[in-house]
């Protein structure tokens, strides 16, 4: 039988064994962030970010905050020791991977561009699993 600190440490490296998880855990490290921008910065559909969202929302790495027909997302790091030290150490390894410096720059583009008014406007409604 599994104790929980087995099943914590399990649900997270599952959660981090999907390189799109990883990326958007990567965006997400600086502060909140609406799911218009994971859309824009990823270039992946509406429906595959929200999958990817609710995972990690299932796996209690990142909770959810509605605002109007938007879900904005912040990172919930594990509380348990040997799990927080594994996720600050893929958080810290993935500040020095250039796909995750591109996708930082991209956000922060795309968020303080003119543009990004236009981005909400447009955006999907997002799609949030219910827990």
């Amino acid at each position: 039988m599994k104790n929980s600190t087995d099943q914590v440490l399990e649900a997270l490296f599952q959660a981090l064994a999907d390189r799109t998880r990883l990326r958007l855990l990567n965006l997400m490290a600086g502060g909140e962030v609406c799911v218009c921008f994971f859309i824009e910065v990823l270039d992946v559909p509406q429906p595959k970010i929200s999958r990817h969202l609710a995972y990690l929302r299932s796996a209690g790495l990142v909770s959810a905050r509605r605002e109007a027909k938007w879900a904005h997302y912040t990172i919930t790091p594990p509380e348990e020791p040997p799990a927080r030290a594994v996720f600050d150490a893929v958080m810290k390894a993935m500040r020095d991977d250039r796909e995750m410096q591109r996708d930082r720059a991209a956000l922060e583009r795309a968020c303080c561009s003119p543009r990004a008014p236009e981005l909400l406007r447009r955006a999907p409604k997002p799609v949030i699993a219910r827990r």
